[in-house]
């Protein structure tokens, strides 16, 4: 054992290759080339008579995806993902920034488990949780009831695009779900960022006269900024991929995830699932490269 473990360390790029090998096999084989087979299938036919693949080349696919209706659905898609992204946003960078510069230690340790322990419960539990907490019997419309606001709803609820019958079947609801479920991959990473900002920063900025909103908008956020980059890249994707939660709560109407599986899983038509399946890609490639040149990557 020891003539091995002195052959091993003296050829250190041997040890690391022996190292690598195995996950980057696992990897390179399993997810990447099941993931390049569906893809390849993408520029198949599909045939609608025999509902079987055919192995011909075509990009009428990828011409369907320009169809109205399925160009509906990936604006729907998309609209849903940058809304989820703003709202975690608005609710997580106020949080975090409480917990970097102000939580005594015991007060940062709670919200720490606030943000976690939603992450530890199972994510198929919680959403069919919100299905209760949204009804029309539900804990939501009992307090607005108790409060007096079930007009204000009601109000909300008549508006377009984000409204609906009840918060169960509108599109309120599920940016609601949504919103909730992805916030901690969004307040953890702004908080690493925030607690990178030096404090002397923020206290030379009052002190050279700057107002709270100044010190904000000129200091602060600048420099947390990439913080929200980094935690907009799993708000941004994750909604964009999901397919459970628009089953469950919201109006009608597919989303790509929804689409996807219907494709594959009742049509059959697999060439027009991968086709879809390159939208998703597409988007979040294009994102990551933006967050990337906004110095996202350095706040993970």
């Amino acid at each position: 054992m020891r003539a091995l473990s002195n052959f091993f360390y003296q050829r250190r790029t041997l040890t690391l290759l022996l190292i690598l090998t195995p996950p980057l096999l696992w990897f390179g084989v399993v997810y990447v080339g099941s993931l390049l087979t569906l893809l390849s299938q993408s520029v198949f036919t599909f045939d609608d008579m025999s509902m079987s693949v055919v192995a011909e080349f075509t990009t009428a696919n990828f011409a369907g995806l320009l169809v109205p209706a399925n160009l509906d659905i990936v604006l729907r898609t998309l609209g849903m993902a940058i809304a989820v992204t703003l709202g975690t946003v608005l609710i997580g960078f106020p949080m975090a920034y409480y917990m970097a510069h102000h939580a005594s230690p015991a007060e940062k340790g709670f919200f720490f488990v606030g943000v976690m322990l939603p992450m530890w419960a199972s994510y198929i539990v919680k959403a069919y949780a919100w299905t209760v907490l949204l009804a029309q019997g539900g804990v939501i419309y009992w307090a607005l009831d108790a409060l007096g606001w079930r007009g204000a709803l009601q109000a909300v609820l008549q508006l377009p695009v984000i409204g609906g019958d009840t918060l169960a079947t509108s599109n309120l609801g599920r940016f609601l779900v949504f919103t909730y479920i992805w916030l901690p991959f969004m307040v953890l990473p702004i908080q690493a960022a925030i607690e990178r900002v030096p404090a002397n920063l923020l206290l030379a900025s009052g002190d050279l006269g700057a107002r709270p909103l100044q010190t904000f908008r000129h200091v602060l956020w600048p420099l947390a900024f990439p913080g929200v980059v980094a935690g907009s890249i799993f708000t941004f994707s994750l909604t964009l991929g999901d397919y459970i939660i628009p089953q469950l709560v919201g109006p009608p109407g597919l989303y790509i995830g929804n689409m996807v599986y219907t494709m594959q899983g009742t049509i059959g038509n697999i060439p027009m699932a991968a086709a879809f399946t390159c939208v998703p890609i597409v988007l979040i490639t294009i994102y990551l490269a933006m967050a990337r040149r906004l110095g996202a990557f350095n706040a993970l």
